[in-house]
């Protein structure tokens, strides 16, 4: 009696399990038997495929947030394969370029941009191809397009395209030209059922509703939603935050990006940092996957795989700082200038003397000195990064400046001889081997007799005659001949040794692209004389260094020797800024190996520099004091390049500071620079709506001043009033 409940388990369990086999069985029945054929219709009839979906492009923010390159949402108009299909290919074609013809027209008439990349324009009644567009025309006439021999006619390759995209008759010549050009990147785009085709990225919305209703007539047609890039303040940063564009051939996409999951007709990162963190930003695509008729429409489509948007990268730039970097470049530079072309308009010996006015180009770095972060990188001249997308004649007029050179990002590309800003490190490195000490003397003359036998003729000159002088004074003073000394006895292996630890000559570690610049020496030229070390020493010869090398050379010195390495990378958070995946963590790239007592004695002489020497009128009195070293490297024709670097409050360095003019003349407009960042970094400073540089504290004033002078006038009238 006790057994019956577990036999009516197994008798229960066992009836459920016929129920479920006979269950498959009927289904079995149903599929291969009853309905099979029907099954089998609908299997050989219908196809899938798998079809991508962008993801949002990650976006470019400043340290404080403030945006750079962000998304706007916005609407493309596609084509797409499968709703285009007709019962037959011949019908398909047809109405694919009837839908092509009317989209241009459309499109033409409202005043929108299509992507139009198609190297034959139709003008004075014939096709000619495009100027300049050589690579897009070897591409044409390649075998995968037109196929037609390398000195083929615009007219030939449009004769064979025509019949390749079996282009009725019935169209005028420009018509036949767009809808080609349109076919033509389809082709090249791989459009198909996995690849829709981006017909025009960015349209407005009053187009995408005149659209919306016309969706009968023009099948393949669909409006997706998109973001667009969007750039703000666009001459703030164009070199560092970089632009996007098309691959630049085939070539290209298919040995890198295609493996990788990019279509031909994605757009990526191709400069500064849309470039360097093009897969941080890009995301990762979805996917969703679509079934198709036998007869090409369309059946269903599913999302398989939903798109996740890119990451934002915040950069360690401060917007604020950086205007007034730009700004004061731009202002001092032309400053510069004009003085000197004031001083060469009175000078009885015409031009036998320059004295500034060839000064057209700057740099100008700010830096924490214990993170290596980038707080600012003015370069003068700068350029509109979207103008210089979008208008080509802006473009190559930008290309073709050879003398600002203003696609040259000067802070982290263009090289400047130094002049005197490089004798602190060779103090260091002199001070470190024991050639001189702290208290060694060396008597100036005003020339270097070493290897003129005592003449003074053709001698290495100073710029004085200073007398017995130790290194807390030659730092003050500059004394050329103390360093052309300092430099024989040291020797040039030794000193470029210590050199290369200062960061001179070598990359800072930036994470967009940078110049290495060149460190004076028997690796910079075939053949090098022991003279030529004299003018290595007081930073001439060919050294030429950034002003981001320059200036992580002065953050070195006021970081007790160690060396950061440079960013611009403050954090990198997930899209929505919510979460930190990255974030900016200090790394020191090496010690400089010189003693903590040696680096004092050379930051004693840079602090002389701006309470007792070249500086001190300009920055003596400045609220924070400022330890630092001026340049002036000559050239035998154009004016002298001036420089500054730097690092305050001298007594617990928080930034240094890097400043070039080239051809500047005279160093108080370099100084003015550095005054304007440091006012920036300290005292709030910021490029006012009336482009003057002013503090907190000034702006409050001149707002006040500005508030009593627009009242005075209501009171003068008020009391003439209740006189009369």
């Amino acid at each position: 009696m006790e057994k019956k409940p577990y036999r009516m388990r197994y008798r229960f369990c066992a009836l459920v399990l016929v129920l479920v086999f006979a269950l498959y069985v009927y289904r079995l029945y149903d599929w291969q038997i009853k309905n099979g054929a029907s099954w089998l219709a609908t299997a050989d009839n219908s196809t899938q495929a798998t079809v991508t979906m962008t993801a949002a492009r990650g976006e470019i923010l400043d340290v404080n947030g403030e945006p750079l390159a962000v998304n706007r949402t916005g609407y493309a108009v596609t084509l797409n394969w499968p709703y285009m299909r007709q019962e037959t290919m011949e019908e398909t074609v047809r109405q694919e370029n009837e839908t092509i013809r009317q989209l241009v027209a459309l499109l033409d008439e409202r005043g929108e941009e299509w992507t139009d990349v198609f190297p034959i324009v139709y003008e004075n009644g014939a096709y000619a191809f495009t100027e300049g567009a050589d690579q897009e025309i070897t591409t044409l006439k390649s075998r995968d397009y037109a196929n037609v021999n390398s000195y083929a006619t615009a007219a030939e390759c449009m004769d064979s395209l025509v019949e390749k995209y079996e282009v009725a008759e019935g169209y005028t010549p420009q018509e036949v030209r767009d809808i080609v050009a349109v076919r033509y990147n389809m082709t090249k785009n791989q459009f198909g059922v996995s690849h829709p085709y981006t017909f025009a990225e960015d349209v407005s919305l009053e187009t995408v509703t005149i659209l919306s209703e016309n969706t009968q007539r023009l099948p393949g047609v669909s409006i997706e939603v998109t973001t667009t890039r969007e750039y703000q303040n666009t001459s703030l940063m164009p070199h560092i935050i970089g632009r996007m564009g098309k691959f630049s051939s085939m070539e290209e996409w298919q040995s890198t990006y295609e493996a990788l999951g990019y279509s031909f007709d994605d757009s990526i990162g191709i400069s500064g940092v849309e470039s360097a963190f093009e897969s941080v930003l890009r995301g990762e695509d979805g996917e969703k996957l679509v079934e198709m008729t036998s007869l090409g429409s369309l059946a269903s489509e599913t999302v398989t795989k939903a798109p996740e948007a890119g990451d934002t990268v915040y950069l360690t730039l401060d917007s604020r700082i950086q205007a007034v970097a730009n700004a004061s470049l731009a202002e001092n530079i032309t400053a510069a200038r004009e003085h000197g072309e004031y001083l060469n308009s009175i000078n009885s010996d015409g031009r036998s003397q320059y004295h500034g006015e060839d000064c057209f180009t700057g740099g100008a770095v700010l830096m924490d000195v214990k993170t290596g972060a980038v707080l600012a990188a003015g370069t003068y001249p700068t350029y509109d990064l979207v103008q210089a997308q979008e208008d080509a004649s802006y473009y190559a007029a930008l290309a073709n400046d050879e003398q600002g050179t203003p696609l040259v990002n000067k802070a982290f590309n263009g090289t400047f001889a130094p002049g005197s800003c490089f004798k602190p490190a060779v103090a260091a490195a002199a001070l470190e081997e024991g050639v001189i000490t702290n208290s060694t003397a060396i008597t100036c003359n005003h020339y270097y007799t070493r290897f003129t036998n005592g003449s003074t003729v053709n001698a290495p000159t100073c710029l004085g005659w200073h007398g017995t002088i130790t290194l807390r004074t030659a730092l003050e003073k500059s004394c050329n001949i103390f360093f052309f000394e300092t430099g024989y006895q040291l020797g040039i292996s030794a000193m470029n040794l210590y050199c290369k630890r200062f960061g001179l000559g070598v990359k800072t570690g930036i994470e967009i692209g940078e110049s290495a610049g060149t460190l004076a020496g028997p690796e910079s030229r075939d053949v090098w004389y022991q003279g030529e070390t004299l003018n290595a020493a007081i930073g001439q010869s060919d050294n030429a260094f950034t002003p981001l090398q320059l200036c992580t050379y002065a953050a070195t010195l006021a970081n007790n020797g160690n060396r950061p390495r440079a960013t611009i990378i403050s954090k990198i958070t997930d899209y929505t800024r919510e979460t930190v995946k990255e974030e900016l963590t200090p790394e020191i790239v090496e010690n400089v190996g010189v003693s903590q007592e040696n680096l004092d004695y050379v930051k004693a002489g840079m602090e002389a520099v701006s309470t007792d020497g070249a500086v001190s009128a300009g920055l003596k009195n400045y609220p924070v004091q400022i330890a630092g070293k001026t340049g002036t490297a000559e050239w035998t024709n154009g004016s002298d390049n001036v420089t500054f670097i730097g690092y305050a409050p001298a007594d617990d360095p928080q930034v240094a500071v890097a400043v070039v003019l080239e051809h500047g003349s005279t160093g108080t407009y370099c100084q003015n620079v550095v005054e304007d960042l440091l006012d920036a970094y300290f005292y709030g400073a910021a490029v006012q709506e009336d482009g003057v540089i002013r503090t907190e504290a000034e702006q409050q004033e001149y707002e006040q001043q500005q508030a009593a002078q627009a009242a005075e006038p209501a009171s003068s009238g008020s009391a003439s009033s209740q006189e009369g």
